[in-house]
């Protein structure tokens, strides 16, 4: 009997006791269960989607009042709920299939390794230039390894040549999710957007694949209200087969032209417009170190007073949720996904980071605050071209700016939430790091430099202190504006007697 993914344990999750168990997906409602336990990170997050999605298609909460009276997990309740669509969720098998074409695609199949988004392509392999990307590392995965890599492979799906569609986010969408730190429930509950139970042929797998060939319209939610559907959670952008029996899948047919997402809000993700084309689409996290440099338009909001429909696709919807008191108290933020170049995959971001319920004042400060820090960073920036070329070596010095300040940061942030304004300690940090910082690469050697390198270390040192100082014509005034204080005023000679 092949794999049922409603009814059969499969998910391996790690309990409050140090064990670790496999689970149904009814039995994420059970105490003492923590945390998805995959081996992967891109797959723990994608299985927290899954998660939030069975209950979104089976039992989500109506509005807010039903969703704090049924905040108590009921593991018989979710049970019952979810077996109604255990015909939709088989993996294998002559029926429907789980995220699969409805169709038996014909052609050779991939190796399964193609499921992984940090896998060799086709290109990349005939090439022989797989050195980030590997190829052959999976020959064979066991049914839930291969349900849970199918998931993410649809739910991120980046870039795969011609035909081979993204997911509605784009390529590695970037993820955030509210996490109160408590038990397995808790978490999924706390992100499961209010709506109605779905039909189970609202599932893209249990009709015929809407295509995209050249001249088929991209498909749009089809509730115009939310502009997202359970769809959201089961998009199927890759026309996939997997190739299989009960001891494992071995393969996967991959035809071109899946279903081409267009219009589409996913509540558990920030979204932003292209001013010339009025266009919205889903942010997407860089290479690198999820930190408060980030915070803007992620997990804080970027601009103030904005428009109601900007503000409704800005930061994600369940966050805006929960700073409007709609759901929960305590709350930190997930926040994860893949980033991209193209189809080539830079690295999976994971990072947990704090949340609190700011009133205008203390919103507006935080931008401030966030904007004096990347106002300095380019300040240091500029005075390292004197010791630095442009790019990588440059790059590593702004990263080292931002990690150094950020304990700090965090101290002020918890302070802007209780109603300070530290923005004179705030400065004083920033200050502070940017000359040590400068100093520390400029310094050494500089007696043994020729005298015009001296001369522009010590120029650029100069500038630096007078724009940290709120000085110069436009950065250090706008520094000193950023964070409420006061622009020094620029003393004035005294005319010749």
């Amino acid at each position: 009997m092949s794999l049922n993914l409603i009814t059969d344990p499969w998910i391996p999750v790690r309990c409050a006791d140090g064990s670790r168990r496999i689970i149904a997906p009814w039995q994420m409602a059970e105490e003492g269960i923590i945390f998805p336990d995959w081996v992967r990170p891109d797959l723990n997050v994608a299985c927290l989607e899954l998660l939030i999605g069975l209950v979104y298609l089976a039992d989500p909460p109506a509005n807010k009042k039903d969703w704090r009276a049924r905040r108590r997990a009921d593991p018989d309740r979710l049970k019952t709920k979810l077996a109604a669509y255990e015909p939709a969720f088989h993996l294998l098998g002559d029926g429907p299939r789980f995220l699969q074409d409805m169709e038996k695609l014909s052609g050779s199949p991939n190796p399964v390794d193609m499921l992984f988004i940090d896998s060799a392509g086709g290109q990349t392999m005939r090439n022989n230039i797989d050195v980030m990307v590997h190829r052959n590392r999976y020959p064979c995965l066991s049914l839930p390894e291969a349900a849970m890599a199918l998931y993410t492979l649809q739910d991120f799906a980046p870039s795969g040549g011609a035909g081979n569609r993204t997911s509605m986010r784009g390529g590695g969408p970037l993820v955030t999710l509210l996490d109160p730190g408590e038990e397995l429930w808790d978490l999924v509950w706390l992100n499961v957007p209010f709506g109605q139970p779905s039909d189970m042929k609202d599932l893209p797998w249990m009709r015929p694949t809407r295509t995209s060939e050249p001249g088929q319209t991209s498909v749009f939610p089809s509730d115009g209200t939310r502009r997202f559907d359970v769809e959201a959670f089961f998009g199927m952008p890759r026309r996939l087969r997997l190739v299989g029996d009960d001891e494992g899948v071995t393969g996967v047919i991959q035809r071109p032209y899946g279903t081409n997402y267009a219009g589409w809000w996913h509540p558990l993700s920030p979204y932003y417009r292209i001013k010339v084309t009025e266009e919205w689409l889903p942010r997407h996290p860089r290479a690198g170190r999820f930190g408060y440099r980030n915070w803007l338009g992620v997990i804080a909001e970027s601009e103030p007073k904005k428009a109601h429909e900007e503000r409704l696709a800005s930061l994600a919807l369940i966050v805006r949720e929960w700073c409007g008191q709609e759901r929960g108290d305590e709350a930190s933020v997930i926040v994860a996904g893949w980033a991209m170049n193209n189809m080539s995959p830079r690295d999976f971001v994971y990072s947990r980071q704090p949340l609190s319920r700011l009133s205008e004042d203390a919103e507006e400060s935080l931008r401030g605050f966030i904007e004096a820090a990347e106002m300095v960073a380019a300040m240091l920036n500029r005075a390292l071209s004197s010791v630095l070329d442009a790019g990588e070596a440059r790059e590593a010095q702004r990263e080292e700016f931002y990690l150094k300040t950020e304990p700090a940061f965090y101290q002020c942030f918890h302070q802007i939430a209780a109603g300070e304004k530290p923005s004179e300690e705030w400065l004083k940090v920033l200050r502070k790091q940017a000359l040590d910082q400068f100093e520390a690469v400029a310094l050494p050697g500089l007696s043994e430099r020729d005298m015009q390198s001296m001369k522009k270390i010590a120029e650029a040192r100069k500038f630096l202190n007078i724009e940290l100082w709120g000085y110069g014509k436009k950065a250090g005034p706008a520094l000193f504006t950023a964070l409420g204080l006061p622009v020094p005023q620029k003393k004035r000679k005294r005319p010749h007697e």
